[in-house]
This record gives structure tokens, C-alpha cells and sequence, in this order.
């Protein structure tokens, strides 16, 4: 019976991990990086914390006798991603990255791309004032020094590092809807809004929130993936390479 591990954390692997328990013959991980405190937790067996590194992946897979992995992690989790690919390499194990498409900007939509948070934080006096934080958790200390700015920070958990020194902070899951971003932005009077490109529905009502209200927005493109490595951008296409290779 083959294993088959998920790097997951994200709507897609739980979904996955729904559609290949369902599917005979196939011995199923889902492997949890913990950095959430209640995680949504897929079907089947799960597995949470890290490997350490990619040497200790590498060990992983071999002790577990995985025989193929989908690293359904999210977009902006570089390393995770880093390291599964080279462990696969070293392993002789076949891996496919499953990646939801990108957002794309609407025609006339304000969009500032920049390449990290660094650069977000850089622009973002030049754009607003005030401005609705989206990035998650990781990555705020680097707005910690912007004095002059109020932050409205959304996340799921408290962010790590340092609070920019005017800022509400609000705990919260998606999905979100476009009638309650729009008004969330109206209260808080927000000019700016600050994500990442992760794509996906669960967090996209906001950018359509932010058009309506003719708000620019800093998006932090995403870290590119290595080079060769085999993609999907959806459930069943991941589904289908798992059969494929059964």
C-alpha cells in the first residue's frame, strides 16, 4: 500500500487529504508545521511540528517509507518547500507542489507590487496612512518601527516580534465576505491595504473590498519556487498525479 505524506497547513491539503482518503490503496500523513494554536485538522492520520531541516525530513521519509509527496503548503512557506524538495531529490521520491493560482490585479486596481516585507514596509508611507494589515502572523516587527502610521493587523494567532507602536490588532479565520471587509475598512478608515499574494478565495474579498472603496494596495509577491520542481494548482490535478502514480 503506498504512503503518501501532505506538507499541509492550508485549505487545499485539507481538501486533498478529504478526496484521498476516499480513494483505496492508499496509505495517508498529513504532516502539520504547528504554528497555528487550533489548527482546522484534515481527515486521516497527522503528524505536527517540524523535521528539522532538510536532513531531518530526509530520515523522516526513509524511517516512514514514504513513497510520494505533495507539499501543500502555503505559497509563502519558502523554506518548507526548499527542504522537501531537496529531501525528495535525496530520497528518489516523486513531489508535486500544489499551488492555487495567483491573484490578479483588476484593470483598475491600485496595485503597488513589491518582493517582501522589507519593501512593503519601505512603500508604505508613500501610499496611506492608515493601513489593514494582512500578511498573517510573521513578518509584523517589520512595520514595528513606523511611528507615524496606525496598523489595523489581522491574523489568525498573535503575531510574532514586535506590534507597530499604533496598532489594533484583531484575531480572525476566513473566509471573509466583501459586505464585511467593506465595512471593516470603512470603520477604521483605512487607505491602504497591506497582503501577501496567496491567492485562494478564503482572504480574496478584501482586494474586491479595497477596489470599491478605491484603496491602493501593497502586494508582496510570492517566493519563487525551485527550479524543476512539478506543480498543480488544484485539488484534483494533486489527486490525479497521487493516482497516477499508485
Amino acid at each position: 500500500m503506498p504512503r503518501i505524506l501532505i506538507l499541509g497547513g492550508t485549505g487545499e491539503a485539507r481538501a486533498l487529504a478529504a478526496a484521498l482518503t476516499d480513494m483505496p490503496g492508499i496509505d495517508l500523513v498529513s504532516s502539520l508545521a504547528g504554528r497555528v494554536a487550533n489548527p482546522i485538522l484534515p481527515p486521516g492520520e497527522v503528524r505536527s511540528g517540524g523535521f528539522g531541516g532538510a536532513d531531518g525530513l530526509t530520515r523522516w521519509i526513509r524511517e516512514q517509507a514514504i513513497d510520494a509527496i505533495v507539499d501543500a503548503t502555503h505559497p509563502f512557506a519558502a523554506q518548507i518547500t526548499t527542504n522537501a524538495v531537496l529531501a525528495a531529490d535525496r530520497c528518489g521520491t516523486p513531489l508535486v507542489v500544489l499551488r492555487r493560482p495567483e491573484w490578479q490585479a483588476p484593470v483598475n486596481a491600485q496595485w503597488n507590487l513589491v518582493s517582501d516585507t522589507a519593501a512593503a514596509a519601505e512603500l508604505l508611507p508613500s501610499v496611506g496612512t492608515r493601513a489593514f494589515l494582512t500578511i498573517g502572523r510573521q513578518g509584523v516587527d517589520a512595520f514595528a518601527g513606523m511611528a507615524t502610521m496606525w496598523f489595523l493587523v489581522r491574523a489568525i494567532d498573535p503575531p510574532e516580534g514586535k506590534m507597530p507602536p499604533r496598532a489594533e490588532l484583531t484575531l480572525a479565520r476566513g473566509p471573509f465576505t466583501v459586505a464585511g471587509e467593506t465595512s471593516l475598512m470603512r470603520q477604521r478608515r483605512i487607505d491602504v491595504l497591506v497582503t501577501k499574494n496567496s491567492g485562494g478565495e478564503q482572504t480574496a474579498a478584501k482586494l474586491e473590498a479595497a477596489e470599491r472603496l478605491d484603496i491602493p494596495v501593497v502586494v508582496i509577491e510570492r517566493p519563487p519556487l525551485p527550479a524543476g520542481v512539478s506543480t498543480v494548482d488544484d485539488v484534483s490535478g494533486a489527486a490525479a498525479w497521487v493516482a497516477a502514480i499508485t
